[in-house]
């Protein structure tokens, strides 16, 4: 599509495009919510269903553990069917799953919903930064991404303070699942009545097919009508393509274990602070949930710090490298501003988790790792966008997977992680961990142009890592 094409999502007005942002934001807030909420409940159902506190742990792990068996079909599904069909079918039955839960009798009944749920809420996490880079051009890509990338972790963190008041309130465990009911069936309505499609393969398609009814010309046809091979063959390729991306590109298996490891801290975080504010500071389960608001605050400070410093920034740079794109390394600036304190935070809350020790301390640990989580997956986000482009879906599809294997096991282990060694020495095992990762964003900002070139699947490999000079823009018909 060109770029004065009505049709083409980047040439829609801001005010639109910023309202499919958010409301794109907000697909993606509603499932990452849903993932965290059952841990202030968790009391409550244990009490209900008889079990223990490892199988209350798996009404969270296996939501997560969904988000592994999803973006395999919702990524790349999106890039042959659209992005609006897998929205409205995923979220349709997603909804559905959530009154699963609120009904269930049994201990495998909530289980297995929880499981379903996360596997159908996971759409979001493939296709919502997808949905971005469909409408945005690289420019402005990274304040739509700092909206975007607030909800990844703002969801889990908002989920615990939400359900441990209603578990001090005396509500019913059950209200917790209604009230997930209520806010997918919101944002379902939503998407169905204002939600477009973006991506720019399908709506060819929609107009090859006006074309041809209305010319009855069978010439008219999209590149995405082609059809290679039977329909297994086609689901196969459909399903492997994220596996194989990820394969093949040492890149992004470099960031995808940077950034499932954050991913997995942020679910471990919901065990390891029970153990100091529950057990070391006595609070209860309404209190211990409000711990979590420094690192969504921390959060929020982050996205306004790039908006005011970083992506200014970036858009001096879109500007000296006019004609040409900004070189994709230029995005892991703010990483390396994040990395050193990404493994501070955990230096920083663990040896401040001290019954003698103010409760201010370790809980505004919260405030540095909240900012780096979000200056990390923002980074790592627009890098990954920026660095495949079309690819982009599956690639993420395939962060998407891994790093929920994370999420989903980290909690397993945390409680016992936490009690064995102690917030002290587990919080520095997880320091030490962070360190020794930190350098990635900076050896992809030295040599990721080196890696491109090498790519399989980046088209931006051939792209000038230094600014033109004024002569060579004159050349190319650009003013300097």
């Amino acid at each position: 599509m060109g770029p004065n094409d009505p049709d083409n999502p980047k040439t829609w007005s801001k005010v639109y495009r910023w309202y499919v942002t958010a409301l794109s934001a907000l697909l993606l807030l509603n499932a990452t919510f849903a993932s965290s909420i059952p841990e202030g409940a968790e009391p409550m159902l244990e009490n209900k269903f008889g079990f223990g506190r490892e199988v209350a742990t798996l009404t969270i792990s296996l939501f997560v553990a969904g988000y592994c068996v999803g973006p395999l079909v919702w990524g790349p599904l999106s890039e042959s069917v659209g992005r609006k069909p897998v929205f409205v079918v995923t979220f349709f039955v997603y909804t559905g799953f959530q009154v699963g839960c609120a009904l269930s009798q049994t201990t495998a009944q909530i289980l297995v919903f929880r499981f379903l749920s996360g596997t159908f809420a996971a759409a979001p996490l493939a296709n919502s930064g997808a949905v971005i880079s469909d409408m945005w051009d690289a420019d402005i890509r990274g304040k739509a991404l700092a909206v975007f990338t607030l909800a990844p972790f703002a969801g889990p963190t908002l989920g615990p303070v939400c359900s441990g008041f209603m578990a001090n309130a005396g509500v019913s465990w059950r209200w917790v699942f209604w009230l997930l009911t209520c806010f997918a069936g919101t944002v379902l309505i939503l998407v169905i009545l204002t939600f477009p499609e973006t991506y720019a393969p399908v709506l060819l398609v929609r107009r090859a097919k006006k074309l041809r009814k209305e010319t009855g010309d069978s010439r008219y046809w999209a590149p995405l009508e082609k059809k290679d091979g039977t329909a297994f063959q086609r689901l196969k390729k459909v399903l492997a393509r994220p596996f194989v991306v990820l394969i093949y590109e040492p890149m992004l298996i470099a960031m995808t274990l940077y950034m499932s490891f954050i991913y997995g801290c942020i679910y471990l975080l919901f065990e390891a602070y029970p153990v100091v504010f529950t057990g070391l500071h006595g609070f209860d389960e309404g209190f211990t949930g409000l711990t979590f608001l420094p690192v969504f605050i921390g959060g929020c400070f982050g996205v306004i710090l790039y908006l005011v410093y970083f992506n200014p920034r970036y858009e001096r740079k879109v500007k000296q490298f006019a004609p040409n794109p900004v070189p994709p390394e230029y995005r892991l600036e703010v990483c390396m501003v994040a990395a050193p304190f990404f493994a501070a935070a955990f230096f920083w809350f663990g040896w401040t988790s001290f019954r003698s020790v103010s409760f201010w301390a370790p809980m505004l640990a919260g405030l540095p790792l909240g900012g780096s989580i979000v200056f990390l997956f923002l980074g790592l986000f627009n890098y990954t966008i920026d660095a495949y482009l079309f690819m982009a879906a599956s690639a993420l599809s395939a962060m998407t997977v891994v790093r929920s294997t994370f999420g989903a096991g980290f909690p397993l282990f945390a409680y016992q992680l936490y009690n064995k060694l102690d917030p002290r020495w587990a919080s520095t095992l997880l320091g030490f961990i962070a360190t020794a990762l930190a350098p990635i964003p900076f050896v992809l900002r030295a040599y990721g142009h080196k890696l491109r070139l090498k790519s399989r699947y980046s088209p931006t490999g051939d792209l000038p890592i230094k600014p033109p000079s004024d002569g060579e823009k004159r050349a190319q018909g650009v003013e300097p």
